[in-house]
């Protein structure tokens, strides 16, 4: 069990700390600050937090709230000398498991952190984190392809959490899947059989800003020759997902937060209001946070949009799933191009796992796409995907040698020579009797021996 401990009194962390040691809890970290704290949660996954309420700075609830959408498995005990209710279903709601008002109880403690370790271990074995089993993944969310631990834990909070109703907002970089998870919510959540109407609130230009949303009668202006039905009006019952929510006009969002309030709204040049029951997700790539420090986003339309914060971790975060990921896309590609790929070469996937992915699965999937309107054999080569040294003539970089590569690679200049053995040693540069030692030993293996066959 791996405890951190977050008080600003010197006095309260080594008490707590001897205790736990006392109790054989030995992998137990202090902190004294929220804004280190939130650094340590966010680096390191934690099993349980003992967070104290009242610091200075950056107090509890804070750091709380600037976590769990990041360690969903990791739960929080508060312990404060404040017994006060309407804090406590506040830290409640934001996600801490239990509240503990100090002094606290040494027997009281120790139940807590036992149920606690007990919850957060029902929920890992509720995830899909080990290996890949796609019946794991809640079925909402089949359209994702994961076997990140992270990404399991935050695709199974999703769930829970959409049954709420409540709005939430996605964050995390372009690319990360944030509309997936928002459809994954909509089909886990209270009216699933509703409409799911998606929006890019960057491409909807400020003067339509009302009109697209809310909808006009006709002659309400110029040219509203026909009545438009919004968005709004369109995703009434059911969810209405606004991508690229950070992007939105300062003066437009007092608007969008008095439909959120009250929801209802008058479409332009009507003369009564329409009520709606929508269900809001909103999604950016922005830290709306900062936003709202810096003053370009209301705090009260974040609080009213963020009832539930998820952070979609980068591809290159994610734990085994460029393969997995490569290989999907590689299906979906052969069957849209009609092509046989049987897969990568050992060089390509290693490649492909190294890469840094700033456009992130977005963008895996259109180099696999475009590698597979290259590829003319069965596997796909670094040269398909633009990932060949630039050193290397033409014929190097789609035919390396046997020594860069392995048995893939002999099998693909053995096709493209049409089983010519002697061509197929000089490309690969070695004899002749060695290519025939090599494809004897190949020959062992049934994965190899049905493709040798008949070539």
């Amino acid at each position: 069990m791996r405890i951190l401990i977050i008080d600003d009194e010197e006095v309260a962390l080594n008490s707590i700390k001897r205790l736990l040691k006392w109790k054989g809890i030995r992998n137990v970290d202090t902190c004294m600050n929220g804004k280190d704290a939130i650094a340590r949660i966010r680096e390191t996954d934690y099993d349980i937090v003992l967070l104290d309420l009242l610091m200075p700075e950056i107090d509890g609830l804070q750091v709380l709230e600037s976590t769990k959408p990041y360690r969903p498995h990791t739960e929080f005990i508060i312990l404060t000398a404040i017994d006060d209710i309407p804090t406590t279903v506040k830290a409640i709601r934001l996600g801490a498991y239990d509240y503990l008002v100090k002094p606290v109880d040494n027997d009281l403690l120790f139940l807590a952190i036992k149920r606690a370790y007990e919850h957060r271990g029902l929920l890992i074995g509720l995830s899909a984190t080990a290996g890949y089993d796609k019946s794991k993944i809640p079925a909402a969310f089949s359209a994702i392809v994961t076997q990140d631990s992270r990404m399991c834990s935050l695709l199974s909070y999703a769930g829970i959490m959409a049954g709420g109703g409540n709005p939430i907002m996605i964050t995390g970089e372009s690319g990360t899947g944030k509309e997936l998870v928002a459809r994954g919510i909509h089909q886990a959540g209270p009216m699933p059989q509703g409409p799911f109407i998606a929006v890019n609130v960057s491409a909807i230009p400020s003067s339509m800003f009302e009109s697209q949303f809310f909808g006009h009668t006709r002659g309400a202006f110029t040219g509203a020759d026909a009545p438009h039905r919004g968005y709004f009006e369109q995703a009434d019952g059911g969810t209405l997902f606004l991508d690229e929510i950070g992007e939105l006009p300062l003066d437009l969002q007092t608007k969008l937060l008095r439909v959120l309030e009250e929801k209802s709204f008058y479409p332009l040049g009507a003369a009564k209001p329409l009520w709606v029951d929508v269900r809001v997700i909103s999604a950016s790539n922005r830290d709306v946070e900062k936003a709202c420090q810096e003053g370009n986003f209301r705090l009260d339309l974040l609080y009213r949009l963020k009832s539930v914060h998820i952070h979609l971790p980068p591809l290159r975060e994610r734990e085994g799933d460029v393969p997995l990921l490569a290989r999907h896309f590689l299906r979906k590609a052969c069957d849209n191009h009609q092509k046989a790929i049987v897969g990568f070469s050992a060089e390509a996937m290693d490649l492909l796992n190294g890469r840094d992915y700033p456009g992130n699965v977005r963008e895996l999937s259109q180099m696999i796409d475009n590698a597979i309107l290259l590829a003319e054999a069965e596997f796909i080569l670094p040269a398909h995907m633009g990932m060949a040294s630039a050193n290397k003539s033409p014929l190097a970089r789609q035919l390396c040698t046997l020594k860069e590569n392995d048995e893939t690679h002999l099998v693909y200049v053995l096709k493209n020579v049409n089983g010519d053995r002697g061509k197929a040693a000089q490309i690969l540069g070695i004899t002749v009797r060695q290519l025939q030692r090599k494809i004897a030993t190949m020959k062992k293996n049934p994965q190899w021996e049905a493709i040798l066959r008949d070539i």
